[in-house]
């Protein structure tokens, strides 16, 4: 099939490459002339494993082309992909401004029966509005076109994005057109062969689904965030009660590790989103305010164990931090933790020696103006003339680092784990003073108890 992509961002990079991928012939179409040159040329703007490659292979097949031109990309194919951003507003509400922007373009250009898909997470109600926005076009010129908007939200992990496309446990489609419900399972017929990972529904109820699916989850770590905190508190281990709890198969492990907050460019502004969203219809979602406000506490929690270790005289020091980004196997900073932390030690008089593996060039164009920042080629080198270490990012390459050679390096022997990746007693053995988030023993609270 042919199918236009609105948006070369994270989800519409990875829609377009895996379509192509399995044969169709994908048009992407951004507005920035740099992007797209680079794209062209191979130069992929994020980090996602697996991402490169694919677009290499298809542009190069022919199957995945770039375009500046709207009215190409709109009259490439019938079927016409939304995605691109939708930033929060400034009531937190999400910004439809450039969804909308891309329906008038559809409704400029289209000429025949055409499949909107709105790809892009927006709220409830975004199909009704994008559907306004081509028929004001259309009678502006006054065609008599028929068309679908489809809700199709993505449920792709930054990490495992590719792998998530290609092998979906679910695929949501809102409509209740039977012509695009046919055209929405050709497009996915090569990702649904083993079994139907379709699910069909209303347009509002797929997309509510993608945002109480996101909330979910949230839910769920700022859940273990406060057990967490309360462990401290009791004196009990974290790390025993989540075991404890995830062998029940009505919870499960998935998304119970406790930690320093969630950040990324989904949990935090769905959450935000769908409270607003709440609120416009006149609903107090308590439970989705508290898990905001659980998360923005917990990105202190760090910054707190380090000021009542040194006793609030943090003026001179200089900290080591592992891990940038906001979840490994990316280079996403948005709403990372490490920024929270990072920004309290800088206004306490404290300097920061950075590495991560992959989120350093991100970093440096996010505080480049930042005298307290030194971007650190390795985490060894990160070490060198710091007090202490802070890990806010769980990469593999952390996992299994030389306690003895951090012992030595470091003026004060004490890591402060914002991911509990470590055990303990086995840290301690080293000399080192180990602090993690909710391990009970040698703990205290974010209130400094």
């Amino acid at each position: 099939m042919k199918i236009t992509i609105f948006g070369t961002g994270y989800v519409g990079l990875v829609t377009g490459a895996c379509l192509a991928d399995v044969g169709h012939e994908v048009l992407c179409m951004d507005v920035d002339p740099g992007k797209i040159e680079k794209l062209r040329n191979g130069i992929i703007p994020i980090y996602e494993p697996g991402l490169e490659s694919i677009v290499t292979h298809n542009v190069s097949a022919g199957r995945l082309l770039f375009t500046t031109d709207t009215e190409a990309a709109v009259k490439h194919a019938e079927v016409q992909f939304i995605a691109v951003g939708t930033p929060p507003d400034e009531d937190g509400s999400a910004d439809l401004q450039y969804v909308t922007a891309v329906a008038r373009s559809i409704g400029e250009h289209m000429t025949g029966y055409t499949v909107i898909i709105d790809k892009s997470t927006v709220p409830v109600g975004t199909g009704d509005k994008v559907s306004g926005a081509v028929r004001s076009e259309l009678d502006k010129r006054g065609a008599e076109l028929e068309f679908d908007v489809v809700s199709n939200p993505e449920f792709l992990k930054e990490g495992a994005a590719v792998a998530d496309f290609m092998k979906p446990d679910r695929i949501i489609v809102g409509t209740e057109s039977k012509r695009a419900e046919e055209v929405m399972r050709e497009i996915y017929y090569p990702f649904n062969r083993n079994h139907d990972r379709m699910i069909f529904m209303d347009l509002r109820s797929a997309e509510l689904t993608k945002y109480a699916a996101n909330a979910m989850l949230a839910t769920k770590i700022s859940f273990m965030n406060e057990i967490a905190n309360l462990a401290e508190r009791l004196g009990a281990d974290i790390e025993h009660v989540r075991r404890g709890i995830g062998s029940d198969p009505r919870i499960g492990y998935h998304f119970i590790y406790p930690g320093c907050g969630y950040g990324g460019s989904c949990f935090p502004k769905d959450v935000t989103a769908l409270t607003r969203t709440a609120r416009d219809c006149d609903y107090d979602a308590r439970l989705l305010t508290a898990v905001e406000n659980v998360n923005m506490a917990q990105k202190h929690v760090l910054f707190d164990k380090v000021s009542h270790y040194f006793q609030g005289e943090l003026e001179g020091k200089t900290v080591a931090l592992w891990g940038l980004a906001f979840k490994p196997n990316t280079d996403d900073m948005r709403e990372a933790s490490s920024r929270r932390l990072m920004e309290s030690l800088w206004k306490a008089g404290a300097k920061v020696q950075a590495f991560d593996p992959e989120a350093m060039e991100e970093t440096q164009r996010i505080y480049a103006e930042e005298s307290g920042l030194q971007l650190c080629g390795t985490k060894e080198q990160a070490l060198k003339g710091a007090d202490a270490l802070v890990i806010c990012t769980e990469w593999k390459e952390f996992r299994s680092p030389d306690f003895a050679s951090i012992a030595q390096t470091l003026s004060h022997p004490v890591i402060f784990d914002g991911r509990n990746l470590y055990a303990p007693e086995m840290v301690e053995r080293h000399g080192i003073v180990y602090y993690a988030i909710g391990r009970g023993k040698n703990q205290f609270s974010a209130t400094g108890s």
